[in-house]
């Protein structure tokens, strides 16, 4: 792999975004991060490949539709094309949060933004030369009892890691099972993958973990770099699967639920068209201003 390689990251400063970053950039890569937080700035690889170029950041609270699209604008106007998309970010919250759009923060950032970051680099990909979408799921789509997607915008009720968090991770591997034979019929590969267990826990910054979770992942748990490698595996590795499957430890496994599918695809792609595209065609009408006439 050489330098002409080009992958967006998103959630690339933190976690196993920065680990995925790190390897992408070892490897000769050109990274583009989509992230809302600075890398460490004591950092000096990701320093140097920042200040080199190879390492671009474009800014944005991604679950803010206005950041978002100020964000995927940029992207679009200053690169040519992507050949490989992490759609990387997200997170536990330790209790029941709520978008700028009034959803369920995790369905948001989890499900929702990725289809519109999707759907949005969409012609970038097709330029590329993977032309391949990894996203990022979780093994906890394993533990989902009752999945009810008409309540994925505003849950009914809140448990730490093994409710909405493992729900929005099902439903993007679900959207993405479903999508993945259109986007194969435009040359892409599309699926999703669990990175496993990984000690993630970050100093001063609430997690949504269960507390003997957090013990569990403090002593047990793998640093990201496994889960960056099982991500990276998943984009390049030789498993040799159709479009749409969800990876677990590199190996296809079964999703629950798939009877569901149509239907988050049905609601995230409906909340694209009537929010994020209505919002883009608003804002392109005000900055063109009133039209001349006669």
């Amino acid at each position: 792999m050489n330098q002409k390689n080009i992958a967006l990251v998103t959630g690339a400063s933190s976690g196993i975004g920065l680990a995925l970053t790190r390897r992408l950039l070892d490897e000769g890569w050109t990274v583009l991060a989509l992230v809302r937080s600075d890398f460490p700035a004591d950092d000096t690889g990701i320093q140097h490949a920042a200040s080199s170029g190879r390492l671009r950041l474009y800014k944005a609270d991604l679950a803010d539709y206005n950041a978002l699209e100020q964000a995927l604008n940029e992207i679009k106007s200053k690169e040519e094309r992507i050949d490989v998309l992490f759609n990387n970010a997200g997170g536990s919250f330790p209790e029941l949060y709520f978008s700028k759009q009034g959803r369920e923060l995790h369905f948001e950032l989890q499900t929702v933004v990725p289809y519109i970051i999707f759907m949005e680099l969409k012609e970038l990909l097709k330029q590329g030369t993977w032309k391949t979408m990894v996203g990022t799921s979780s093994g906890t789509v394993n533990i989902v009892r009752r999945f009810k997607p008409d309540e994925l915008e505003r849950p009914r009720s809140f448990k730490a890691l093994f409710g909405p968090y493992a729900d929005s991770k099902l439903a993007l591997s679900l959207w993405i099972r479903e999508l993945a034979p259109a986007a194969a019929a435009e040359g892409l590969m599309i699926l999703s993958a669990d990175p496993g267990g990984n000690n993630t826990m970050r100093k001063n910054k609430k997690s949504g973990l269960p507390w003997y979770m957090k013990i569990v992942m403090k002593l047990l748990m793998s640093p990201p770099t496994k889960g960056a490698s099982l991500l990276y595996d998943a984009a390049f590795g030789k498993h040799g699967q159709p479009p749409g499957v969800f990876l677990s430890k590199n190996k296809p496994a079964q999703l629950k639920f798939t009877d569901k599918g149509r239907q988050v695809l049905d609601l995230v792609h409906a909340i694209y068209e009537r929010e994020f595209q209505k919002r883009k065609k608003a804002n392109l009408n005000q900055e063109s201003g009133p039209q001349k006439t006669g």
